[in-house]
């Protein structure tokens, strides 16, 4: 452990309406007054640059076990570090699924050895994530789950999901859903609209996301689960969380960077690039979440961080697997879309990317006070730049934002007593 003493920096923190140009002391991990530093601590100049509390990345595959010609723990942690990540919560779709207590603990055991970050590990609501028999929740509460998802997939039984709410109700986890209905959606690899049939492309309706939408705000009402839906994409979806939020309900959503950026029209420049699962729609669903962001009915900014090899998305659209990466680029996007552009404050920003994963998660908040483990996120908010995977920390190129132009750039992250700049993890 060192000691540092950051000074000049402007020192945001959320949590207890705190906004200031000061200096922060960290001393074993921990930040302290300055007076405490001894002669010895390193003095780093960040004036101009902003301290925030550490951003947590909610939904993020690292394909650890069994698919690590992807990505691995490794790789993963250090593109999110990079990326200006503090923490994740790691999706249970591994190779095999994370399903039971010995899986999870010994996937604890590898983010152990090999997390660069603290990594959150998802356990799967099914039994393989099959859809078909419910875990042991209360086991699972037990072993240190913070929470449930079958993501990639979600039951299409909505007796034995209105079974699975009870039962993680039961238990104090959340479920976090992966929203569409199977019967609708396949076999569809993009949005079903103008552009799809243009393409002679087989599409998915809004219908897909929006029934099962519907289906979990339902339940969500009849057994009081805490619910939060992945990757929102429609319109009609983020009026029904709206919706279901005034009502009171504990739900809460999430949208995506490349689903804010782009629209089915841009599947045609990036092929397979632009093939995620829920697809990319159109301008007006755009619009829709990006207001819905802004407002706060969508709460949380996650990137869906989903690496595939070349040779995989090599096959094209109709066999190439869905999904993109995006750890390292997500925070340099949202601040040139979002922040640089009017769209939301700063604060709200910081908001979306620390303050509501934790709540969601039942983390404890980062106030960056005095006697508060330093968990914390540096960003150059003035730096321009133009996103490149040339050196990407994440094994996988599969990411359409190659070459865009951005103003805002994470300098480095302190996690774990460490302090790791960004240009160091490349």
């Amino acid at each position: 452990m060192q000691e540092y003493l950051f000074s000049g920096a402007r020192i945001l923190a959320p949590a207890r309406a705190f906004d200031a140009v000061a200096d922060l002391a960290v001393k074993d991990g921990v930040i302290v007054a300055p007076a405490e530093l001894s002669s010895r601590a390193k003095k780093i100049d960040l004036k101009g640059k902003l301290i925030a509390p550490g951003f947590f990345d909610m939904h993020v595959h690292l394909r650890e076990p069994g698919q690590t010609h992807k990505e691995d723990i490794a790789s993963g942690t250090r593109a999110a570090a990079a990326g200006g990540f503090t923490g994740l919560l790691a999706m249970p779709n591994t190779d095999p699924p994370i399903c039971s207590v010995e899986d999870f603990l010994q996937q604890q055991k590898l983010l152990a050895q090999k997390a660069l970050i603290p990594v959150l590990q998802c356990v799967s609501l099914t039994q393989g994530r099959e859809g078909k028999a419910l875990n042991e929740l209360m086991a699972l509460r037990q072993a240190g789950v913070k929470a449930l998802s079958d993501d990639g997939g979600t039951p299409q039984d909505e007796e034995l999901m209105r079974r699975a709410m009870l039962a993680a109700k039961e238990a104090g986890l959340p479920i976090i859903d992966h929203c569409e209905d199977y019967s609708i959606s396949r076999p569809g690899v993009m949005h079903e609209g103008a552009v799809s049939r243009r393409l002679g492309l087989p599409g998915q309706p809004r219908l897909a996301e929006e029934r099962m939408v519907q289906r979990d705000i339902r339940l969500c009402r009849e057994t009081g689960c805490r619910v939060h839906l992945q990757h929102l994409s429609s319109a009609g979806s983020v009026k029904m969380l709206r919706q279901a939020r005034q009502e009171g309900l504990p739900i809460s959503g999430e949208v995506m960077p490349h689903h804010l950026l782009f629209t089915d029209q841009d599947v045609e420049k990036y092929g397979v690039n632009a093939k995620m699962a829920p697809p990319l729609r159109e301008e007006s669903d755009r619009q829709a979440l990006l207001e819905a962001l802004c407002e706060g009915s969508i709460s949380v900014l996650a990137t869906d961080h989903a690496p595939h090899s070349q040779a995989e998305k090599a096959l094209g659209m109709l066999k190439a697997p869905f999904g993109i990466t995006g750890l390292e680029q997500a925070v340099a996007l949202c601040l040139t879309l979002l922040y640089h552009s009017g769209k939301i404050s700063l604060a709200e920003l910081i908001k979306r990317f620390s303050c509501a994963p934790r709540e969601i998660l039942q983390m404890p908040q980062l106030s960056l006070e005095i006697g508060e483990t330093a968990e914390l996120t540096i960003i150059d908010l003035e730096q321009k730049h133009q996103l490149s995977l040339q050196n990407s920390c994440s094994k996988a190129r599969n990411c359409p934002y190659e070459g865009m132009s951005c103003k805002g750039k994470p300098w480095a992250v302190f996690s774990q007593g460490r302090l790791l700049k960004t240009q160091e993890l490349k």
